[in-house]
């Protein structure tokens, strides 16, 4: 249900002084937990004027209760302490766990201008929290105990993550640099939020618009739908509008025949944030320069060091140990790839030429057309026989659809969840693309599990998929597939959390391991069982014939030379971003950008970076900086993993409830490289993982 209101979320706001004043008269949803299950959030109750207020109110409740923890008489205790931080909050959290997923996903104009306004004040709320001079004073105290307090291991382990957090934080600087400590984060919060709607605005305007039809040659009839529909919600009936993703390379450019178009997409897509009212350099310089000082005053020689080391990696050596084994490897797998290419083109193709020449050698060498596999890969079809089932296969899931709670756009589709012993909590979809979602894929969470607090999780995954004309099947890529699968992954992740503390619960565990359980949920999609249930023609219902399941196979490492340079390339980019020290003058982006990719090897003209710093969202718009290093990371845990379903059997109810219960279910609550070990045996090897990425020259 969606319900259509003044001011409601995804249209347009109210003027928001005004609201402001009218949402505390009238009663703010935010302020009592959800009357829907699970504490659902009553979208048919919010409004955008409810933000500010429920922001406002939730900051204070919080500062009232750490006031009240920090003069409490007598002796400090873990209970009085640690567990009172725990339970507060609660009004802050739930305004939000919304907010901020709506900046994603429904980003009005009314949400920008409250995320502007309050961005700041977050920053500073939490710097009040963690730099209070009498609350770091209680936690050093038990910290200093902790050998003593007979604590649980959780307990233990979520005294020690306090401690440690408040130190990386600042708790132990003296007052002048707490106060320049205030700034600087309170600064890089309003910058963050500035790239993110620069590049949200931008994208928007790069749209590239085709007049002619006869241009859009090679292109699906269904694709070619989407962009007319795309072109005439833009005010540009009987014209096409061909949309940019957030990476650099465009799905499209693998079927245009027509090159002139190939390459005024390429170019607007790489050129965003270069320039023109929406240019992000600016952003970009200030922000690595503000990380830089910030490290500084905590300590280390630059932002990398300081964000790295409570990663799993630990240090920026072990992260350069690593990439350093596979860059030089991939590059040159690149440039084979790229000459094979330029042989069938006849000519040296171009950055906008080779997805298009490496889908004709991909039909060459493997019979494979990707655009064939499309009237087999139906979304409703790919979700409950592909996505569900396999859920429900390895881990006993149920999911039923709810159409009783309220959305907070028409698109938007909820879920319950539950297995053989009952409710696990909610499932929710968004999966079109439209003007107000940011590029890209994630996971976010409306409610996060824990037992202190007695609730269980309502996880959402978000998806950018074109959505097609009315009444026409919205037929997806092999990749969209992949990414719904990786998505999925991260909402088990989330729904099946089993924590005390809401500290720990879900994703909340290292940035370089949190997608290890995201990646390895790919591994279903090629599942003979599952494939076979999924990949049905949308019209026959004939299954994907097995000539062209076998071909898929075979075609997995074809182009990885590719797509691990394009990777390897931003994450390295992100990592020569945060290695500057504070005193170091960078003046120009794209000088920076192109020779830190040099400087890695990696400077291979059809492979450039995934995302370029102006764009790279992940980095100046999220929490990924010094970070993206993480997704490989991850991918040697994953790679192993697979290995060890394969050893064991594969699909099998066992299997996925020894992940569950050893890695899915933990969340932060215990270390993750322990959790690995309890469930593999062992440390994780790298082998599998160069295996297949095609780099065992690495």
């Amino acid at each position: 249900m969606y319900v259509n209101l003044s001011g409601n979320l995804c249209g347009t706001g109210l003027n928001l002084h005004h609201a402001h004043m009218l949402a505390r008269v009238i009663g703010n949803p935010f302020l009592a937990p959800s009357p829907l299950p699970f504490e659902f959030p009553d979208f048919a109750a919010i409004r955008e004027e409810h933000f500010r207020p429920a922001f406002e109110a939730g900051m204070a409740e919080q500062r009232a209760e750490v006031d009240a923890i920090t003069a409490t008489p007598g002796p400090v205790t873990f209970e009085n302490t640690i567990v009172g931080l725990e339970r507060s909050g609660r009004v802050l959290d739930r305004v939000s766990r919304v907010f901020f997923a709506l900046v994603g996903a429904c980003s009005t104009a009314g949400i920008r201008e409250i995320e502007a306004e309050v961005a700041p004040l977050l920053a500073a709320h939490s710097d009040a929290i963690v730099l209070d001079p009498r609350l770091f004073a209680r936690i050093e105290e038990l910290h200093a105990s902790r050998a003593e307090l007979g604590l649980d291991p959780e307990s233990l382990r979520l005294l020690e993550r306090r401690h440690r957090d408040a130190v990386r934080a600042g708790a132990r600087l003296g007052a002048a640099e707490q106060d320049r400590l205030r700034a600087l984060n309170a600064e890089l919060s309003a910058l963050s939020t500035e790239f993110g709607t620069a590049l949200l605005a931008g994208a928007n305007a790069a749209a590239v618009l085709v007049d002619d039809p006869a241009q859009l040659a090679g292109l699906s009839p269904d694709a070619v739908s989407a962009a007319a529909r795309t072109a005439a919600d833009r005010g540009h009936e009987g014209k096409h509008l061909l949309t940019l993703v957030l990476p650099t390379g465009q799905p499209a450019l693998a079927s245009l025949t027509d090159r002139d178009l190939r390459e005024r997409l390429h170019r607007a897509s790489i050129a965003r944030g270069l320039g023109g009212e929406h240019d992000t350099r600016a952003i970009v310089l200030r922000t690595v320069a503000l990380r830089a000082e910030r490290a500084q005053l905590l300590g280390h020689p630059h932002h990398a060091s300081w964000a790295v080391e409570i990663g799993t990696a630990g240090t920026v050596e072990a992260i350069d140990a690593m990439l350093g084994k596979l860059a030089p490897v991939a590059a040159a797998n690149a440039e084979a790839e790229a000459a094979e290419l330029s042989r069938t083109a006849g000519f040296p193709v171009e950055a906008w030429d080779r997805a298009f020449y490496a889908e004709l050698v991909r039909r060459e060498r493997f019979a494979l057309d990707a655009a064939a596999l499309r009237p087999y890969l139906e979304l409703e079809r790919v979700l409950h026989d592909g996505v569900f089932h396999a859920a429900g296969e390895l881990y006993g899931l149920r999911f039923a659809e709810r159409h009783d709670l309220p959305g907070y756009h028409p698109d938007v589709r909820v879920f319950d969840v539950s297995d053989e012993n009952g409710p696990l909590g909610l499932f929710v979809a968004d999966f079109y693309a439209r003007d107000s979602k940011r590029g890209g894929a994630w996971m976010n969470s409306f409610v996060t599990q824990s037992r202190l607090l007695g609730r269980r999780p309502v996880v959402t995954n978000t998806l950018n998929i074109a959505k097609p004309a009315d009444g026409e099947p919205t037929l997806l890529t092999i990749d969209n597939v992949r990414t719904l699968f990786h998505e999925f992954g991260h909402a088990l992740h989330g729904l099946f959390s089993d924590v005390e503390y809401p500290t720990f619960a879900g994703t909340a565990v290292p940035r370089d391991f949190v997608e290890y359980p995201s990646q390895v949920n790919e591994m279903w999609l090629e599942e003979p069982a599952i494939l076979a249930r999924y990949a049905r023609h949308h019209e026959t219902g004939e299954p994907l014939p097995a000539e062209l399941v076998a071909r898929l196979a075979e075609s997995r490492q074809f182009g990885e030379g590719f797509a691990t340079t394009e990777y390897l390339a931003a994450a390295l980019l992100d990592q020569a971003w945060h290695r500057l020290a504070a005193d170091t003058d960078v003046t120009g982006v794209e000088a920076f950008e192109a020779a830190a990719i040099e400087d890695a090897g990696l400077a291979v003209p059809t492979a450039p970076p995934r995302y370029r710093s102006t764009y790279f969202n992940h980095v100046f718009g999220g929490g990924y900086s010094a970070g993206y290093y993480s997704y490989i990371w991850s991918e040697v845990l994953d790679a192993d993993t697979v290995e060890w379903f394969r050893e064991n059997g594969g699909l099998r109810r066992e299997n996925g409830d020894a992940f569950r219960r050893e890695l899915l279910s933990r969340g932060g609550s215990v270390d993750p490289m322990d959790a690995y070990r309890a469930f593999r045996g062992r440390d994780p090897e790298l082998a599998p993982l160069l295996i297949r990425r095609g780099l065992t020259g690495a």
